[in-house]
């Protein structure tokens, strides 16, 4: 019987000698290694299958195959291309190049003044909601289409906060066209610099083609540009010449001045607000290591010491390597949001996510007590529901996001966008 049972076990590959203890273990660790070496490869071979399944899908799907076809996109078509690009290919950085796109701003003195004196981020308890409400009105009309109530209902509110500011000159046009700009210009530039792939000139001309009636529908003028009064082929165009537009305008207005640096200051803790205190000093480093020379200089930063540059470098090198060769591409149902779908029996809407204070998150049983909250309670920060109504958790009313002190106010004047906007964004193309 003992031959029979080592011979099986030996036909099996199981053991050698029945009398040494280990060698099953040994056997069966090079089954798990024989297993690795067809599964790995496999693996990769899948991946490089399908990532970039999505961007020839893209292309099939919006039938604009030519520069010339450009020129009939569609603000819905438009929409729906940077929505893939913002929920399923480059959630991380299209997001973070949008905050920083509103970071930019602040290396501009005329902007920064502003800010300063409305006290709206100059201070640390208006800046947290500021951040928030900015952040509620960009999600609502980017994450909605062009015709949409939401959509329509965050441009009003928008164009309506800095109406005043406008017709006073407090805020300057060409301020207004930068920062839209900047909108279009920072995901592309993010994209190309820090992620797996870059943006193929359909998905340019979709950022270009959105930004552009996103520009008309808030009434921002486009005669600085070259093409402004004679009007632009398309998409593509418009962002070529805004980019180039910005750059101009960041060379002659992106000075240094000590009130840039005193909104950084703030803007800085509110990125940094979820980072261990320990850990701080690595995470100002990283900041200022993302930002490029003349920014640095406006914002009056130093620039970081040259081994920490090096590191970060290769940190967002290996992400990259990472996410084009051994990442899958993000499925629909895992897609990113940061919003509620629906709105609730007051008409509210919640933030599904947060990255500072919790502004508009529901306490539910998961963002109270899930891996966040777990996270934030170790961070020493309020979770959801806590502090009474501080942090609104009863979610936002577009209507009412802003300052406190605009909180009610300007339905009427809200009322009367909301008409021209039923009439003029319609999801059509905004070249024709």
């Amino acid at each position: 019987m003992e031959n029979d049972t080592q011979y099986t076990a030996e036909g099996l590959g199981y053991v050698s000698d029945p009398t040494t203890p280990w060698a099953f273990l040994g056997a069966s660790s090079q089954q798990i290694l024989t297993s690795a070496c067809l599964l790995i490869p496999a693996y990769l071979i899948l991946v490089s299958l399908l990532r970039f399944r999505r961007v020839r899908w893209l292309s099939q799907k919006y039938n604009y195959p030519t520069r010339e076809s450009f020129s009939r996109m569609t603000d819905d078509d438009a929409y729906a291309i940077q929505k893939t690009l913002i929920q399923l290919e480059f959630p991380f950085f299209y997001l973070k190049s949008l905050q920083f796109a509103l970071f930019r701003t602040y290396g501009i003195p005329t902007v920064s003044r502003v800010l300063t004196n409305t006290s709206q981020f100059s201070e640390s308890a208006t800046s947290l909601k500021r951040y928030a409400d900015t952040s509620a009105l960009v999600q609502e009309f980017v994450g909605h289409a062009p015709s949409s109530k939401r959509a329509c209902a965050s441009i009003a509110r928008t164009r309506w906060i800095h109406s005043s500011y406008r017709a006073s000159g407090k805020i300057l046009e060409d301020d207004m066209l930068y920062t839209l700009g900047l909108f279009a210009v920072q995901p592309v530039r993010f994209i190309d610099m820090y992620e797996w792939r870059s943006l193929t000139d359909l998905e340019k001309c979709a950022v270009g083609t959105y930004w552009k009636s996103m520009g008309d529908s808030l009434d921002i003028s486009y005669d600085a540009l070259p093409s402004g009064k004679t009007g632009f082929r398309d998409g593509l165009q418009w962002l070529e010449e805004i980019m180039a537009w910005n750059d101009e305008y960041e060379a002659r207005c992106m000075v240094p001045d000590t009130k840039n640096h005193q909104i950084a200051e703030q803007t800085i803790t509110i990125i940094l607000y979820m980072v261990p205190r320990q850990l701080l000093y690595l995470g100002e480093r990283f900041v200022s290591f993302m930002m490029d020379d003349r920014l640095r200089k406006a914002m009056l930063y130093d620039a970081p010491p040259a081994l920490d540059a090096k590191v970060f470098s290769l940190l967002l090198s290996a992400r990259r390597f990472a996410m084009r060769y051994l990442a899958l591409p993000r499925p629909y149902f895992l897609r990113y949001t940061t919003f509620t779908d629906e709105l609730d029996k007051n008409d509210r809407i919640f933030s599904t996510n947060w990255d500072a204070a919790p502004y508009y998150v529901k306490p539910t049983i998961r963002n109270r007590w899930g891996p966040i909250a777990w996270l934030t309670w170790a961070l020493g920060r309020p979770l959801p529901g806590d502090e009474g109504s501080k942090y609104y958790p009863q979610g936002y009313y577009t209507p009412d996001v802003g300052p406190k002190y605009f909180e009610g106010k300007g339905r009427r004047d809200m009322s009367e966008i909301m008409k021209e906007l039923e009439t003029t964004r319609r999801g059509q193309c905004p070249f024709l």
